[in-house]
């Protein structure tokens, strides 16, 4: 079993993932019937309407107003609270990836004996300034269960210790270490897949665009309500400016811990959106929640992505929040959405 991702909720967390997951999807509904409707016409779903409206009622709830470090706590704390379990896996193997600036933890996860469909090499959200292998590791073993391929989950260099472009280098490190041991872990090493949600979709996207050209470029890009665009701030940012767990206010603190100065929104590996050429990149597979701030700019990037002769799925989430496959134990909707993201990995694997 590995070490780094084992954790444990303290009493009062415990307590509170007792109640939420007690709690019948039969009263979700009828607690949520007055869930909000946005500008396009979604309704969230009722599990998310009434979990934010505990949430936001909670002292303290908001990590952007503590120190960086107590942040991290509560994050992890929360993104336990709510996730899946899962019995042990066949492979969970504790690694560092060697790097210029020094060794890179990492964890390989395999669900299930016999020869992997492939490999996902994942990197976690959590604004370049929170999150770890535990933060996601309910999801990564989401999908490792339900791709039949391995998992490669990188814990990248935090800002604001390690800033931009820290967790891009990281993310280069990490895909050359998968390429040359996919073969000693009975895989192809064509057959990899670059994924990533929130800050590590932003990743992931940078290093599509870095890739390409490469010997063993991505099989695909599995963007999932990523971040696109430091350099603005896109409509979805205002309607959805507080009370969907994602802020404006948290965007903002993101930012500033992750970059050094302002020109760094305009270099196309912290802002994916803003690169000049987007032919040739591997094919995409961007998911976009409902009741997001980072809604427009996901749509802005499947677009152009289209342009550019990217072949590209988007996978409209319409009735959930940011973070949703941190949610899956206690919501439908995140459940299936996240799903709908392991069916597209094991289609682009599977694809001659």
């Amino acid at each position: 079993m590995s070490q780094a991702t084992s954790r444990t909720l303290t009493r009062l967390r415990k307590i509170e993932r007792a109640i939420v997951l007690a709690i019948p999807h039969t009263a979700f509904r009828l607690l949520g019937q007055k869930a909000p409707v946005n500008v396009n016409g979604d309704r969230l779903v009722p599990e998310a309407a009434v979990m934010l409206r505990f949430m936001n009622r909670l002292p303290g709830s908001d990590f952007s107003d503590k120190p960086v470090e107590q942040a991290r706590v509560q994050a992890e704390e929360e993104a336990i609270v709510y996730a899946d379990t899962f019995e042990p896996f066949v492979i969970e193997e504790d690694l560092h990836i060697p790097s210029p600036a020094g060794p890179i933890p990492a964890t390989r996860y395999r669900a299930h004996a016999g020869a992997p469909r492939g490999l996902i090499v994942y990197f976690h959200g959590g604004g370049w300034v929170l999150g770890s292998r535990a933060y996601i590791d309910s999801a990564v073993r989401f999908l490792a269960v339900h791709t039949g391929a391995d998992v490669l989950s990188v814990d990248y260099r935090l800002a604001p210790e390690h800033p931009f472009p820290a967790a891009i280098d990281d993310g280069l490190a990490a895909w050359d270490f998968a390429v040359a041991h996919a073969s000693s872990w009975g895989i192809d090493p064509d057959r990899i897949v670059v994924a990533g949600d929130s800050a590590g979709g932003n990743i992931s996207a940078a290093l599509s665009q870095l890739l390409r050209g490469h010997a063993h470029p991505p099989r695909m890009q599995a963007l999932l309500f990523p971040v696109l665009d430091l350099s603005t701030e896109h409509p979805s940012y205002e309607e959805f400016a507080d009370g969907y767990y994602l802020t404006r206010k948290k965007m903002r603190w993101f930012k500033g811990h992750y970059l050094t100065k302002p020109d760094d929104a305009l270099d196309h590996r912290a802002s994916p959106l803003l690169g000049e050429d987007l032919a040739g990149l591997p094919p995409a597979y961007i998911a976009v929640a409902g009741f997001d701030p980072l809604h427009d700019e996901a749509i802005a990037y499947a677009a152009r992505l289209e342009e550019a002769g990217v072949p590209v799925t988007l996978h409209r989430a319409t009735g959930l929040i940011h973070a949703y496959i941190y949610v899956t134990a206690v919501s439908p909707g995140a459940r299936a959405s996240t799903l709908h993201a392991a069916a597209a990995i094991v289609a682009a694997l599977d694809a001659p």
